[in-house]
């Protein structure tokens, strides 16, 4: 066996109860680093350009974006499908893992809940700010109001709404209370008065008495049963927002299945993303081993290729149907103004994840944070492939036209990854990044195997 840590036996020789919530907790506990500071700086700024991106919006409206007639959603919309894909996996990880008695999960749930949690909540901000008059967002909420202007049903944008706020609300339940055995713990292990009670607070009064551990194995597994369910119900919402719509490339029943499969694609992709800077920069090489790179690589790559077949699928049912619209669209994917997005798309999601039937390639961080990179930066032009290119030529000649994208379209973008890579600097900074009583269980479990 190599010298990095490949195997969970290993973690139980190397570790014991003390020595991993010693570890763990010291990484919440220490002083900020130089590295950690450069990473917050670079993200704050990042989000104060946001902020200002916000303010020119609300002074002038979404005419300083790109969009246009015909191409009336571009950037916003992109973004918005964009992060909210990458939220899924968490959940996934998490809760399905969890249900399905995975118990490699352990080391990665705690980060891919954050994940999830900040994710959906930039989401969240983009169709807001697409509205005309975005300080009257609630108005698409159901509740009975005074000008009677009720939800349309019918409507996919409702059930969207009512989607993506359930999954929010959840995913903060099943993260927050996964996190109160650590709380506890963390205001136990503090050193100064203020941070006791700041995690005390947080802690909710947990003392791990026998009545609190079974309470709190009874909600985690309820919410898991419920946020796992919702990974598919929101991103298939999503999926109908565009199905719903008489546009060439958007018509189509396989939305749903083929959205999901996108999220939980770009999910992992994140994940290793950040998952692979953590174990090195932390030293946690031993916590998250080169076998749980491995299995996310594996579920990345079967989700690719069910992301591939779709693509396949959405060209052979364009000729299948014999619909002019459609072919035209196809054919604008493949030779039109916007085809060097679609080969982008294809070198990135398609070619790029084939790396990963090698299982050298899946044990080598540098190469996996590669090639996650470039499946993220394949599934934002995927989105741009779909509403872009689907717009820009509608059905009469006379209304085509093409869509550019200004500095703030470029701005609301980035600021969006700043939001939140601060975020995740803060709780990487204050809260634990691994789930302490998890792997405090695993090391028992492989200790004593009876």
């Amino acid at each position: 066996m190599s010298a990095p840590v490949q195997d969970e036996r290993l973690l139980a020789r190397e570790h014991t109860y003390t020595s991993l919530s010693e570890k763990i907790g010291e990484l919440a506990l220490r002083p900020n680093g130089r590295l950690w500071f450069v990473a917050f700086v670079c993200a704050l700024l990042l989000t104060l350009l946001f902020v200002a991106g916000v303010g020119e919006l609300l002074a002038k409206g979404v005419g300083i974006w790109g969009i246009n007639i015909p191409v009336a959603w571009a950037f916003a919309l992109i973004n918005y499908v964009w992060w909210i894909a990458i939220g899924m996996s968490g959940t996934f990880i998490s809760g399905a893992l969890y249900l399905a008695r995975q118990k490699w999960r352990s080391a990665l749930n705690r980060y891919a809940e954050a994940m999830t949690v900040f994710a959906v909540s930039v989401s969240g901000l983009f169709p807001i700010f697409h509205l005309g008059r975005p300080y009257f967002f609630y108005w698409v909420a159901f509740y009975p109001n005074r000008m009677a202007l009720w939800p349309q049903w019918r409507s996919s944008l409702v059930w969207d709404f009512m989607a993506i706020v359930a999954y929010l609300a959840v995913s903060v339940m099943y993260w927050y209370v996964g996190l109160l055995p650590d709380l506890g713990s963390l205001r136990d292990q503090a050193r100064t008065r203020g941070k006791q009670v700041f995690y005390g607070l947080l802690a909710l009064g947990w003392r791990g008495e026998a009545r609190h551990w079974k309470r709190f194995e009874t909600l985690n597994l309820l919410l898991a049963g419920l946020a796992v369910p919702l990974v598919f119900s929101v991103h298939s919402m999503v999926a109908l927002d565009f199905s719903e719509g008489a546009v060439p490339g958007w018509h189509s029943t396989m939305f749903p299945p083929f959205f999901v499969a996108g999220a939980l694609f770009s999910g992992f992709a994140m994940a290793l993303v950040l998952g692979i800077p953590l174990r090195h920069w932390l030293g946690l090489g031993d916590i998250i081993t080169l076998k749980h790179l491995d299995n996310l690589s594996k579920m990345m790559l079967a989700a690719g290729l069910f992301v591939a077949y779709n693509y396949a699928v959405e060209f052979f049912m364009a000729y299948y149907g014999g619909d002019p619209y459609e072919i035209a669209e196809a054919r604008d994917r493949l030779v039109g103004p916007y085809a060097w997005v679609f080969w982008t798309v294809v070198f990135c999601n398609v070619l790029t994840p084939l790396w990963l039937w090698s299982p050298r390639i899946r044990r080598k961080p540098a190469a996996l944070f590669v090639i996650a990179m470039l499946v993220l930066i394949g599934m934002w032009f995927e989105r741009f492939m779909l509403i872009v290119n689907s717009l820009f030529r509608p059905y009469l000649p006379s209304s085509w036209g093409m869509f550019y994208p200004t500095v703030w379209d470029l701005i609301f973008l980035f600021g969006s990854i700043g939001i939140f890579l601060l975020l995740f600097t803060l709780f990487v900074r204050w809260l634990p990044i691994v789930a302490t009583y998890e792997m405090r269980k695993l090391v028992h479990e492989l200790k004593e195997p009876g």
